[in-house]
């Protein structure tokens, strides 16, 4: 149905793309919570399947190396097939690879020679190309269901649950181990979850509004309100730029990695603050499902608060390059500080405080680099948000592997200070980037069209 004509766009609009935000949001909490899990279980496997710390730390980046390639392609579907069919698809997955990790070492030792570590290997890329797609579809989603005005926040909301998954992951992981005494029940249990949420998502979500029954044409109008006009053959071009002009923008490229300085971080602690804090500082398994949650805490605030900065500073200067890249570049600037002086503090709680501190300067500008994406490039959001997702997400795999390798060579305070040369890259990175300055349009066929 096409939006009838109203007085004002907010007149009588029902908001129901706010019900849409908020399940996008849950079921991207049982998606982290699902990869995250892991960590909490290192005691139980690494006992069971004897794993050093370097090889602990494998099992912990091999998720990455199929979460790379699953934005990447998850982006692209989304393009094609629509948010909706992605969604699906990649939730079904992802929630029968959470449940076959219980068979993950048990395969390897049958199948690869003895190796349980090709087992979790195996497993766990399957896993993350599974989990891949979801924050590029998030974004895609948010692109078509939030206004201009409220992309920034829209997106911030999508992109909660990246914190409020790892804060939750300590007492869900741990309160399932504790209650089982079984890191295999708590796999079994999180892919049971995943199901039933994709079936309910499955019933209530379009990939349009104007599709959806239970939008009224006063909330098409509010979403579709301040959208720039596009010319036909401008729209038919941009719809036909092939995957690699992505490359041609420096923008988008410099973008992402600003995007991976953010991932890193984030993979770091995901993986690697159960276990430092148990080594460095003996704290058990009991013990870690509230000291767990901490590092999380600060940054559940600051992605929303992040979305909202950023709106404000673009509605008050009217400069994207000052809403979204000089605002991630200070931001990174500050978690660079944060990470290096975590690397020389002693006291349990002064780590704990600064981790805390510097993982919630991360976040803050986490909705920027998805909203350079649609500022630069509306057309192909899809499939631009999985190429940015894909570069970011080599930090997946390299922030585990290297934390194990570091820490076993040099100690935890290397891992730190590692972290913070890939938050000043980042830095350096987003002081390249110019949003709304996308690729050049150009048709398949060869033929430009102004942009």
């Amino acid at each position: 149905m096409q939006p009838t004509t109203v007085g004002h766009p907010a007149a009588g609009a029902t908001r129901y793309r706010f019900a849409v935000f908020a399940l996008i949001v849950v079921i991207a909490l049982v998606n982290y919570i699902d990869r995250g899990a892991i960590s909490y279980s290192a005691g139980q496997i690494t006992a069971e399947y004897g794993f050093d710390r370097a090889g602990w730390g494998a099992v912990l980046g091999y998720f990455g190396y199929g979460y790379m390639f699953g934005a990447l392609f998850g982006g692209a579907l989304a393009d094609r097939l629509g948010a909706k069919k992605v969604w699906v698809i990649a939730g079904i997955a992802w929630s029968a690879f959470a449940i076959a990790m219980i068979w993950a070492g048990d395969i390897g030792i049958a199948v690869f020679g003895g190796s349980a570590l090709t087992g979790f290997a195996t497993i766990r890329v399957l896993f993350g190309f599974a989990e891949g797609p979801a924050y590029s579809i998030i974004n895609k989603t948010m692109s078509a269901w939030a206004s201009p005005s409220e992309r920034g926040f829209a997106v911030s909301i999508g992109l909660l649950s990246t914190p409020l998954g790892a804060l939750l992951t300590a007492p869900v992981a741990v309160g399932l181990l504790l209650l089982t005494d079984s890191w295999r029940t708590m796999y079994v249990v999180l892919g049971i979850a995943g199901f039933v949420l994709i079936a309910l998502f499955a019933r209530v979500y379009t990939n349009r509004p104007e599709d959806n029954p239970r939008v009224n044409a006063a909330e098409v109008a509010l979403i579709q309100a301040g959208r720039p006009a596009q010319n036909t053959s401008a729209a038919a071009a941009a719809s036909d730029m092939p995957w690699w002009s992505f490359f041609k923008s420096k923008t988008l490229v410099f973008n992402s990695i600003g995007y991976f300085a953010f991932i890193y971080v984030n993979f770091m602690l995901l993986t690697w603050t159960p276990k430092y804090l148990a080594d460095e500082f003996h704290f058990t398994l009991s013990s870690l499902w509230y000291i767990g949650m901490i590092p999380w805490t600060g940054a559940c605030v600051t992605v929303l608060l992040g979305g909202r900065i950023s709106d404000w500073l673009y509605r008050k200067t009217g400069k994207l390059v000052i809403a979204r890249s000089w605002f991630a570049a200070a931001a990174l600037t500050c978690t660079t500080l944060c990470f290096l002086m975590v690397s020389q503090a002693q006291s349990v709680w002064a780590v704990i405080a600064l981790m805390t501190l510097g993982n919630a300067l991360n976040a803050l500008p986490n909705s920027v680099y998805w909203a350079v994406v649609i500022d630069t490039a509306p057309t192909r959001v899809g499939t631009f948000s999985g190429l940015m997702h894909f570069i970011a997400n080599i930090a997946s795999v390299l922030a585990p592997t290297l934390a194990g390798i570091l820490s076993a060579k040099y100690g935890y305070s290397s891992m730190f200070i590692a972290t913070a040369v890939a938050t000043a890259v980042g830095v350096f990175a987003m002081l390249q980037v110019k949003p709304g300055v996308g690729p050049k349009l150009t048709r398949r066929e060869g033929e430009t069209v102004s942009a």
